[in-house]
Order: C-alpha cells, then structure tokens, then sequence
C-alpha cells in the first residue's frame, strides 16, 4: 500500500507555559480530497498549518509528504516547502510587491529544475495561454484581480485583493501538490469565495471532468470558519480540531 499524501502522526505541540497546545494529533489526507479543519480560537489550527510546512517547531510526532520527513526528502526544506504551499491568513505582511514575489518563485523553480530563467520579469514575458509563468496573473484576474495591482506593495492591497492574488501564487506558480491554507476565503464577499473555492475543488483528481485547468493539486488542508460553496459529492472533508 502506498503512504498517504501527507500524514500528521503524535503530534504534539506545547505552549511557552509548556501546557499542550496540540496532544498527540494524527491524521492522514489522501490524495484528491480537501480536508476543511474547524475549531474555536486558540485550539491550534494555524499553528497545525505552520507546523507541516515545517515553519513552527514542534515538540513530538512526525510530518511526512509521500513517505518522507524534510529530513528524508531530497532537497531537504526548500523541495519540502516548494511540494506542500503554505498561505498565510495575512499575506499583506509580506515584504514588496505581489510580481517581486513570482518572479522569486519563478527564479527558484528554474534554478530547481535545472534550467537557466528567463532574463525577462514574469509580466514581460511571451507566454502561451495556460503557460505556468503567466497562470498566477490570468488566474487572479478570474477572481477579479487586474494586473496593474501585481505592482503595488503587499501593505497597500486590501485583505481581499491579497487574499486572492496569495492564493493565485500558491495554486498556478508554487507547483505545490499540498496546498495548506489558513482562512483562504475570510477576507472576501459569497462571490469571490465562491469562484475560488470552485477553482480549488476542479483542481483535484476527483473533480477533473468539471472544469480543464492548467494546473493541478493532489489535496488541501484549508482552516475555515464557514462551510465552502462545495458540491455534496466527495472530496470534501471536515473535522473538527478541538483546543486542549
């Protein structure tokens, strides 16, 4: 049998009082499914989320992607974090402009893959339509994003439009197969909610005959404290994280 996308196994997680936040926490997320966590304030839930994309420490238990720990993955922490995408309830707290950051990423990936990036930045680029350099910016205009906002300073965009340009990252650029996403749709109008939430679920192997998107995502692991716009088909999955 093969291991599980991601597994969560003992994981325990102790606050600066040394009182547990987290005790003993295990689950599995298979691949093609979106698994919703809820629960009360303090219980945790960005804390898990930081924790498997290996940005908190924790005190016990082990995290692995397809088998492997960060320790074992070859790569080690930037393959790790370039497979399982983490992003932030805040993304306006990153530092310069939304088009700085994808060319970051776009840099790393070429450099990752062994080939020499384009000298061009991502906007001035010749792309082919569905292209995975220009998918962040075409994605995030679907959800009403326009282009001219890619230059403009994190800490000048509303929650919405960092939100939805975050997330138009995560899923088009990233090349993650996990996505973890804290509150992805807390700062947006039913709308907006509901195109990006139908974007993520057509994104998986179980949804793909209702939709034909450029890039995929084995599963999710998505913090909410409202149900999503989903279709009571399967895929979707929710649990309830309780404080200790």
């Amino acid at each position: 049998m093969s291991a599980p996308l991601l597994s969560v196994q003992d994981l325990t997680v102790k606050k600066d009082n040394d009182s547990p936040l987290l005790s003993s926490l295990s689950f599995d997320l298979p691949e093609g499914e979106i698994l919703v966590l809820r629960g009360p304030s303090g219980s945790g839930k960005s804390t898990l989320l930081k924790c498997i994309a290996e940005l908190n420490i924790y005190s016990s238990g082990t995290i692995k992607y397809r088998g492997q720990s960060i320790r074992e993955i070859r790569g080690g922490a930037p393959e790790w974090r370039v497979r399982v995408g983490y992003v932030p309830q805040r993304p306006s707290l990153l530092p310069g402009t939304p088009l700085d950051f994808v060319n970051t990423i776009h840099s790393f990936s070429a450099r990752r893959n062994n080939k020499l990036a384009k000298s061009q930045p991502l906007d001035q680029q010749e792309t082919t339509p569905g292209s995975a350099v220009d998918d962040p910016l075409d994605l995030a205009q679907e959800w009403g994003i326009e282009k001219p906002l890619w230059r403009r300073d994190w800490g000048t965009l509303s929650g919405g439009e960092a939100q939805r340009i975050a997330l138009a990252v995560a899923v088009a650029a990233g090349g993650a197969d996990v996505l973890l996403l804290d509150e992805p749709t807390s700062a947006l109008d039913e709308e907006n909610s509901k195109k990006v939430e139908k974007t993520l679920i057509s994104m998986l192997p179980s949804h793909k005959g209702n939709s034909t998107p450029s890039v995929s995502l084995a599963a999710c692991l998505c913090l909410s404290l409202k149900p999503l716009h989903a279709p009571k088909s399967g895929g979707i999955i929710s649990s309830e994280l309780r404080s200790k």
